[in-house]
């Protein structure tokens, strides 16, 4: 348990490492400044901050003291006591300091990197200091300069020798510091101009005022039972650790409220949905089941029809559905949610599904139309609207979507972000699909539901149903995370009939004969994609393009082979017409980017090359890989690993190579990758966590989610007096993304 001086009780005989001296003076305290108060008024006092090093702060958005302190280090490192140069001992991380004497540059010989090197003297020793690709140095370290280094100390030559040190600068006139001793050093994200240590010194300048300014929003005997320091006290002990604990106690803290306020948010919005809206019940009869079951083509499987129950359950409440069907590639998802748009349209309602892309919206809207044309009892009408819709065309849809019940009404609506315009108005959306809904991000899931609220004629408005969809399986971190206001239910396994991939690993040395197969299965009659990871080339040798991948394999390795180019800066109409041709076998090989990722069903591709392997997310090769094996035929995907692999790069491959499972992928590549790369900030529509780290605080996230739920549960809105500044802060750091403005 913590004591009110931030010291930890039971360990007073411990001795705190040194206190840094630091040469930032503290501001004086007063009403003069607040946490509003702009860095360069306070901090204008601080003779050894330059201007520029000022507008280099405010380049990083420190530009307030508040900002100042909430920015927070990523870890803090232990720094060696100095020591004259004489009695540094190689091998061991030292720190001293002395005169540089002599600079250069030495660029030869021509293979060899650029270095810059400094000789610091201190009396009658000398230090050698060795910079590699860092010639820019030699304006900044100059003949006559005092400055301290530190590093790892090593014997070169016959001398010592610190390669790439940590330097700063000292005084050249005046006092000079005392030596420092062992101390810890908070590391902040930093930039060229505004290094870590410029940081640091700003902030312990108004660290002093700044504390007593900031307002807790957790109860004392919250924080007590939870052994949680209060909010000051936590900004404190990260910027100016004593102990070695010290940061990781305020850390603990900061992390835990960033869990809490977005598990909060999670839970109101919840709370909102079930509480205060209202939905259609639509209806359901086991004539109506079976005339839906007996358009698909297969029967199915038992979690398919597990989650078919799931749905049914949830659309026939008046409370809206907020369901996440999450299934691996070729679950059969699609036909789940094209159960629940029937019930809509057999209700006398509409549905809708948006998907990310052009191309996976017109497959769904291909293959739902292919199903529909074989039911003798559907009158449904079905149209597709995306940003590459004729205007006359769009106009139609439109005015279809808000006709009379009858012939002229559209039913099933299918489209891409298009749906989100303020022209797409329904008539009466009961059911709102989205597909690969990680893509749009929480704030579009809840426009689409606020724009498509309908009045039914009872004078009370009427939110659709929500379905979200995703064949990226979802670790269970980010589940409770991006996902916590939603009802998750799992299609485990594949259809009947689906082959298993065999899955192989190819060194790049290899990798002629990957395309000497790919040849075989080609005149063999079969199809091939063959991916690469950009458009065009950027600069970078060693990462494939589309353009010159096509190339190369055009005059070489598939020379004769009827190839096509596919990438996301083709025209729609393009597009159309290449699918239309692969499907059709006039084009033998695809290379194409990860556009098509998603969305593309041809049972006659077989082969699956992946350039550059190592450059992709394991989620997204797991993707890709299921485009393949969706024929009678057994399929085979390659990854080709890039010439430049590193061996931890090689052991992902090899991880995704060993398994067909798509959920235990992504726990995989969670770990290795963490949430901003699977599911980053843009596609979730959350800000980024500056503290907490959801790989590795698990024990806090599910603490965060139990409180969280307990406490909206006894106070739904927030709207306590003593809640007053928690929801505020809740309200500003994740109230536009979770979509919580119709919350209040």
């Amino acid at each position: 348990m913590a004591q009110e001086d931030g010291q930890p009780a039971g360990d007073s005989a411990r001795r705190p490492l040194h206190r840094p001296a630091h040469d930032a003076p503290t501001l004086p305290r007063g009403p003069a400044v607040d946490l509003l108060t702009p860095i360069e008024k306070v901090l204008a006092i601080v003779t050894s901050l330059r201007p520029a090093a000022i507008r280099g702060l405010a380049a990083l958005e420190l530009t307030n003291v508040g900002r100042l302190i909430a920015h927070v280090p990523m870890r803090v490192e232990k720094l060696a006591a100095e020591a004259p140069i004489a009695e540094l001992v190689a091998g061991q991380n030292v720190s001293a300091r002395g005169e540089v004497v002599a600079t250069r540059i030495l660029t030869r010989p021509a293979t060899s990197k650029p270095r810059f090197q400094a000789a610091v003297v201190d009396g009658a020793s000398r230090l050698d200091c060795t910079w590699f690709n860092m010639s820019y140095l030699q304006d900044r370290i100059t003949p006559g300069m005092r400055i301290r280094v530190e590093g790892k100390l090593s014997k070169y030559l016959g001398g010592l020798q610190l390669v790439n040190p940590k330097w700063e600068a000292l005084p050249q006139q005046g006092v000079e510091p005392a030596l420092r001793e062992e101390i810890l050093q908070p590391v902040y994200p930093a930039s060229e101009r505004a290094p870590t240590a410029v940081i640091h010194k700003a902030i312990l300048t108004v660290l002093d005022v700044a504390l007593p300014l900031i307002e807790d929003h957790l109860p004392d005997r919250y924080r007590s039972d939870r052994d949680l320091v209060a909010l000051a006290e936590a900004y404190r002990l990260v910027h100016a650790p004593a102990h070695e604990d010290d940061y990781l106690r305020g850390r603990r803290r900061l992390a835990f409220d960033e869990l809490l306020l977005l598990q909060l948010g999670v839970h109101l919005k919840r709370a909102h949905l079930r509480q205060t809206l209202s939905a259609t019940p639509l209806t359901h009869s086991e004539v109506l089941d079976h005339r839906i079951r007996a358009l698909v083509p297969f029967e199915l499987t038992p979690a398919q029809d597990s989650v078919v129950k799931e749905v049914v359950a949830d659309l026939t409440k008046p409370t809206p559905a907020n369901r996440l069907i999450q299934g691996d590639v070729g679950a059969g998802k699609t036909i789940i949610a094209l159960y629940g748009m029937l019930m809509a349209a057999a209700s006398g309602h509409q549905a809708a599904l948006m998907a990310p892309t052009e191309i996976l919206a017109e497959q769904h809207f291909k293959s739902i139309t292919q199903i529909l044309a074989n039911s003798p009892h559907s009158r449904v009408q079905v149209r597709l609207l995306t940003g590459a819709t004729p205007a006359a065309e769009r106009r139609a849809i439109l005015k279809g979507l808000v006709a009379e019940a009858g012939s002229d009404r559209v039913d099933l609506l299918i489209g891409t972000h298009a749906l989100l315009t303020e022209s797409v108005r329904f008539a009466s959306l009961a059911v709102a699909i989205i597909d690969e809904q990680h893509r749009f991000g929480v704030a579009q899931r809840a426009r689409l539901r606020t724009s498509a609220t309908v009045d039914d004629g009872t004078g009370e408005p009427k939110t659709p149903h929500v379905i979200v969809m995703t064949a990226t399986p979802i670790p269970r971190t980010l589940a409770i995370t991006l996902f916590g206001d939603l009802d998750i239910s799992t299609v485990r396994g594949l259809p009947p009939g689906r082959k298993p991939i065999t899955t192989r690993v190819v060194k790049h040395d290899k990798r002629s004969a990957v395309y000497e197969f790919v040849r075989e299965r080609i005149e063999a009659g079969e199809q091939a994609f063959i991916v690469a990871p950009a458009i065009e080339d950027a600069g970078n040798a060693a990462a494939k393009s589309v353009k010159t991948l096509m190339l190369e394999l055009q005059s070489g390795l598939l020379k004769g082979c009827h190839l096509a180019m596919m990438h996301g800066k083709l025209a729609p109409p393009t597009r159309d017409e290449i699918m239309g041709k692969f499907r059709a076998r006039e084009i033998q090989a695809l290379v194409a980017t990860t556009v098509i990722e998603v969305g593309v069903d041809i049972p006659n591709a077989t082969v699956m090359v992946i350039e550059d392997a190592d450059r992709f997310g394991l989620a997204q090769l797991h993707q890709l890989r299921g485009r393949v094996g969706r024929g009678e035929r057994a399929s085979v995907c390659a990854l080709l690993a890039s010439g430049a692999i590193t061996e931890s790069g090689m052991a992902r491959l090899e991880a995704i190579a060993s398994t067909q499972d798509g959920f235990k992928i992504a726990e995989v590549d969670f770990e290795l990758r963490g949430p901003g790369e699977i599911f980053g900030t843009r596609q979730s529509g959350l800000p980024p966590f500056k503290v907490a780290d959801l790989a590795h605080d698990m024990d806090l996230l599910n603490l965060a989610r139990i409180d969280a739920a307990a406490w909206v549960a006894r106070s739904p809105e927030l709207r306590a007096p003593d809640e007053r500044l928690l929801r505020r802060r809740l309200m500003m750091r994740y109230g536009e993304s979770l979509g919580l403005g119709d919350v209040g």
